[in-house]
């Protein structure tokens, strides 16, 4: 007879992440993907004057992208740090935007306080997929929508996790969080409600592999953490497979980086 295996301590990988996003300033990073929010604004048909959260919001791209668009946008993240980054950019274009530390697996809202709920490349990253889902679904109005831009297994981004995980392995239980950017997953976490779901690409752009493996190892959280978590042979294996996989997947020539990475861009509509 086996053992079942005992259940993830969602508290202590959830402080682990915390401390993950933390590292380095996920806003140098966060700021090229401006692009991603802007989209998925569109995509979920955005109307001015809806009430619009956006949770795990980083440094706030999909936040700006809504007010910009005259929506009453609330912006949450468990990092304060990147919430003073979206602060620092909404003050700097003029848009009324809140601001609230809020957990994504435990929002601070009355049930269906938002016409519309946001995520891009953030609530994928939760320990408990179910009971993120649940929250979002359960914020937002009979009728509203639920956008989300969530990177697949297949492309650049999942790669690189996949890759990381190799060198220093995810604590056990954890579910990948690129799970989020496959329809099936997605049916699971939303039952009865209408999922739809488009393939998108968001080319990184940096001017060599050096260049983008400097940026990554000082500012993007996982990164940084894995390096940090490796002795010096240890980094070095990592950073050779990186650069592997930089390479294989460049499309830019020798002259500069551009590495196509495929995303789930997602729309539900709560029935």
């Amino acid at each position: 007879m086996t053992t079942p295996s005992p259940a993830p301590d969602f508290t202590a990988i959830k402080q682990r992440q915390q401390a993950t996003w933390a590292a380095g300033d996920y806003a140098v990073v966060g700021t090229t993907l401006q692009l991603v929010g802007e989209r998925l604004c569109d995509a979920v048909d955005i109307r001015a004057g809806e009430r619009v959260l956006d949770v795990a919001a980083g440094n706030g791209n999909a936040s700006l992208a809504a007010a910009r668009q005259f929506a009453h946008v609330t912006s949450t993240d468990y990092v304060g740090a990147l919430l003073e980054r979206a602060r620092e950019r909404a003050n700097a274009e003029r848009l009324d935007i809140t601001f609230q530390e809020a957990d994504a697996e435990a929002l601070p809202f009355a049930d269906a306080s938002f016409d519309l709920v946001l995520s891009t490349f953030g609530v994928m990253f939760t320990p408990n997929h179910e009971k993120s889902g649940a929250e979002l679904a359960r914020v937002c109005r009979k009728g509203g929508r639920i956008g989300l831009a969530n990177w697949t297994p297949d492309g650049f981004i999942g790669q690189l996790f996949k890759t990381i995980g190799k060198h220093v392995p995810p604590p056990p239980g954890v579910r990948s969080p690129a799970l989020w950017g496959t329809q099936a997953h997605l049916a699971d976490l939303f039952p009865g409600h209408d999922v739809k779901a488009t393939k998108q690409i968001f080319n990184f752009r940096y001017k060599s592999v050096d260049h983008w493996l400097s940026v990554f190892k000082t500012y993007y959280g996982p990164t940084n953490r894995a390096f940090a978590a490796l002795d010096a042979n240890g980094q070095s294996a990592l950073q050779a497979d990186l650069v592997d996989l930089l390479t294989r997947m460049n499309r830019g020539g020798k002259e500069t980086l551009i590495v196509p990475s495929e995303y789930l861009e997602v729309v539900v509509t709560k029935r």
